[in-house]
């Protein structure tokens, strides 16, 4: 595969990937969409051997980076690190001026001089911003009434300004409803809220759905579960945030004491926030959650847990998060050592140089030279395509070494890569292409698919997850692309690709143990 057609795939399956998302896309999204998709188009007509590269490029500097700037930028708002993530959304907007990011930094610098006891200039600069009729003047007003505690006054705003459609569609603005209703005692509503923000399918707002579950577990009194939650999903949170959270918790299951101890032990610090969260808190003490909870409140508090506990299992940001994936890292470092003598030799394009190294040839195979169906799954023809592999194992095999442990992993990459090796050879026999020259961890890599497609159809018939059952479409779809891009590709192995992901899916159903429910 060259690098033109590789980028032309690329840019044409993340573009259609990200359409079928666009009833939850803003507008400016799919603006990008459309001009990278334009300039795929006029490329075909104008020069083809180009229209990779140059669409490429165009979606790397209007989508990719964008989109990896602002996670990066949502990551750090977590973290309550506003300062850094001012200076790069002052980047970003640049690439991405349109959803109200081009406003967005100034919003950041407000709520930095916020935490740094600097209140009346943040104040100041919100100001300069609120209004009821745009995003980022929603999003400045609610950020004023959170700063200063005012829960009463941010859900009556609501109430009276907002309509429900664009609570839904604006995630954040949800949020912050849902915590006003909580603050103020309305428990039940905020766990019916939750149940709702699931059912509407917005599980693609990661953030946005660890901080539901946080707000219900802490305003719950479940204070074991909320801790265990911080620990595995929200280990980046500031130690202040998690400790004012986890004393929400105590209070909310009766331990005043332990609760204001806690509350009044962070009252020195200079971030104002969460000063005035905290007198807000001790003014308003939370009563014993327990007791108010409707019997359809308990039951969604209870399913909250059990998601909890199988995110933690299934999915895959979590997953990559908790376990070192040495095993990976070790395979990966071997294919680039291998491909470095290939290149030192004569070259990752040479076919006798790759012949010489062990590329798998089914007559030599038959000969006797069995070895081949191992070394060939260490060697790549080209940079483009020993790249694609390592990006696909890296992500892939270290999901798959999280779930099975690492012994687990290399019995299923080495049955996987070799099993569709020798999957090529016996079709080439029935095909009469016994002379055909095979390289490449592809079948490996794909076998890492199937074997994270099996764990997650396990997770999802055993356990009845339902982040299993996402992720288990989100894997279909991976397969469906590859086949669709291996019939449009030259020189691609069908067979060793199939193979591969017929041979993961048998492996990781065999090797995963689900765990039933009680």
């Amino acid at each position: 595969m060259t690098l033109n057609l590789f980028l032309i795939q690329l840019v044409l399956f993340t573009a259609l990937f990200m359409l079928v998302q666009a009833t939850r896309l803003p507008r400016g999204w799919l603006v990008a969409i459309g001009i990278v998709l334009l300039v795929l188009m006029s490329g075909f007509l104008i020069a083809p051997e180009w229209a990779g590269l140059v669409s490429g490029s165009v979606w790397a500097l209007l989508i990719l980076c964008p989109m990896v700037g602002i996670a990066r930028v949502n990551r750090l708002v977590t973290q309550e690190r506003y300062r850094q993530a001012s200076y790069l959304a002052n980047w970003l907007k640049w690439l991405h001026p349109a959803d109200g990011f081009w406003e967005y930094p100034q919003l950041l610098k407000g709520l930095n001089l916020a935490k740094h006891g600097r209140l009346g200039e943040a104040k100041q600069i919100l100001c300069r911003y609120q209004t009821d009729s745009t995003p980022t003047g929603r999003m400045a007003k609610v950020t004023l009434y959170r700063m200063e505690a005012r829960w009463e006054e941010l859900l009556k705003w609501i109430q009276h300004n907002i309509p429900e459609k664009l609570l839904e569609q604006e995630a954040w603005l949800g949020v912050a409803y849902l915590r006003s209703l909580a603050e103020l005692g309305d428990v039940n509503s905020l766990l019916q809220g939750i149940e709702r923000f699931e059912q509407l399918g917005r599980r693609g707002y990661a953030e946005v759905l660890r901080t539901l579950r946080l707000y219900a577990l802490a305003f719950c009194g479940q204070s074991e579960d909320l801790q265990r939650f911080l620990d595995i999903a929200l280990p980046f949170y500031p130690a202040p945030t998690r400790q004012f959270w986890l004393a929400t918790a105590e209070m909310a299951a009766g331990n005043w004491a332990i609760a204001q101890e806690r509350l009044t032990a962070l009252q020195a610090s200079q971030d104002l926030p969460l000063v005035h969260a905290i007198q807000w808190r001790l003014s308003h003490p939370l009563v014993d959650s327990t007791q108010n909870l409707t019997e359809s409140s308990q039951a969604i508090l209870n399913q909250i847990k059990i998601s909890v506990q199988q995110e933690a299992r299934y999915s895959n940001q979590l997953a990559l998060a908790t376990q070192k994936s040495y095993a990976t890292y070790t395979l990966i470092g071997i294919n680039l050592f291998v491909f470095v003598m290939e290149i030192w030799l004569g070259g990752s394009e040479d076919l006798y140089v790759l012949y010489q190294m062990g590329a798998l040839v089914p007559e030599n195979v038959f000969a006797g030279e069995w070895w081949r169906a191992i070394a060939a799954i260490f060697l790549h023809h080209g940079i483009v395509h020993l790249l694609t592999n390592m990006l696909g194992l890296y992500v892939f095999g270290a999901l798959a070494e999280a779930a099975l442990g690492r012994k687990k992993f290399l019995i299923t990459y080495f049955f996987t890569g070799v099993g569709s090796m020798l999957a090529v050879v016996f079709v080439s026999t029935l095909t009469n292409s016994t002379t055909q020259l095979t390289v490449g961890a592809s079948g490996a890599v794909l076998g890492m698919v199937g074997a994270e497609g099996a764990i997650q159809l396990k997770g999802w018939w055993v356990e009845k997850a339902k982040i299993a059952q996402e992720r288990l479409r989100l894997i279909g779809i991976i397969m469906i692309l590859q086949l669709f891009s291996d019939l449009i590709t030259p020189q691609v192995s069908i067979v060793g690709h199939l193979s591969g992901m017929i041979l993961g899916l048998l492996a990781g159903s065999v090797l995963f143990r689900a765990k039933h429910p009680v």
